[in-house]
Formats: structure tokens, C-alpha cells, sequence
């Protein structure tokens, strides 16, 4: 059984990664982050998400900088089955994504749930995902958002950077004073 160990460490680190970089791009998503993004996606990569389907470089183009009428969004993601098949990985994660949706008059709440069916390839030391398919599970409408200006529940916010942005809100503030500490 010689090697073992340092198998399933490797497999460990590998799960690790993907499940890293599938985190990475859901962020880099909700920020409309490039950069982020482009670090997830081998630039040959096939997305279909149904009311898209295309390349990787139209896919960014895109989702970034979003759609106006949707000025948030917030993927939160849940499992991911993760079959490891020497340099590739298929991987399965559930999805439940936020979108608030400028209507004119008012911003209206919409939450869908779904899967992303992904097949990552490792190029060195790197896992990327070469291809990403969207299957959609159920979708809720929330009705009119909340206005934020009145606080949470009736109680004032007591701090400016308490409601979150696409961009430009304290998590980035948060995140440089880690890098610059």
C-alpha cells in the first residue's frame, strides 16, 4: 500500500481546488470581476446557461459588466459531487442565485435554483473549468425588494457599509486590508 497516503492527500488537495475555484467564479460573478473570472475558465471553454450559450471570451463579455436591469446578484452554492478522473473532473454543484431586478419604478427580488454540471481539466497545478452547463431546478419570485435606506426590520443601519453593492462595497475594503496587513 505504499503511496497511499500521499494519494489521498493529493485527491484531498485536488477536491480542494475545484471546490476553490468554482467559489472563486461565483464571486467573481457577483462582483463582475474579469480578472476573477478569467482565473476560473480555460479560454477554449464551452458555457451553455440556456438563455446564453457561447465561448468563454462571449460569455465575459457578457457577464461583465452584467446587465443593468441587474444591478445584484448573489450565487450561493451548495454540494458539489466531484468525480476525479486523472487530470479532469466532472462535478456537479447545486446553486442558489439572487438577482435583483430593476423594473423601472422598483427593483423586484428573484431567486432560482439549479446546478452547475462543470468538466474541469488540471494543466499543471492548476484545475480550470472547460466547460460549464446550467440546469435550472426552480426559480421564486420574491416580489419588490427591500429599500435598504430605511434599515433592517424598522431598525436604522448604523454604519454605512452594511448593505452590500456589485462593486465598490466593504467586502473589497475588506478583503485589501488581509492583502496589505
Amino acid at each position: 500500500m505504499e503511496g497511499t497516503l500521499m494519494d489521498d492527500i493529493q485527491t484531498l488537495l485536488d477536491r480542494e481546488q475545484i471546490r476553490d475555484c468554482i467559489a472563486r467564479l461565483a464571486r467573481g460573478e457577483d462582483r463582475r470581476d474579469a480578472e476573477l473570472i478569467k482565473c476560473c475558465y480555460w479560454q477554449e471553454a464551452k458555457l451553455d446557461f440556456g438563455i446564453f450559450t457561447g465561448s468563454f471570451a462571449e460569455y465575459l463579455a457578457w457577464v461583465v459588466p452584467g446587465s443593468p436591469a441587474v444591478p445584484l446578484t448573489l450565487h450561493t452554492l451548495g454540494q458539489s459531487l466531484i468525480e476525479l478522473h486523472a487530470d479532469s473532473a466532472a462535478v456537479e454543484t447545486h446553486v442558489t442565485s439572487y438577482h435583483r431586478i430593476d423594473m423601472g419604478e422598483q427593483h423586484r427580488d428573484v431567486v432560482i435554483g439549479g446546478r452547475y454540471l462543470d468538466r474541469l481539466e488540471q494543466r499543471g497545478a492548476e484545475w480550470r473549468i472547460v466547460q460549464r452547463t446550467m440546469i435550472y431546478d426552480w426559480v421564486s419570485d420574491y416580489g419588490q425588494s427591500a429599500d435598504w435606506s430605511k434599515g433592517l426590520m424598522g431598525t436604522p443601519f448604523k454604519t454605512k457599509h452594511s448593505v452590500g453593492a456589485a462593486r465598490g462595497d466593504f467586502s473589497e475594503t475588506f478583503f485589501k486590508q488581509l492583502n496589505t496587513g
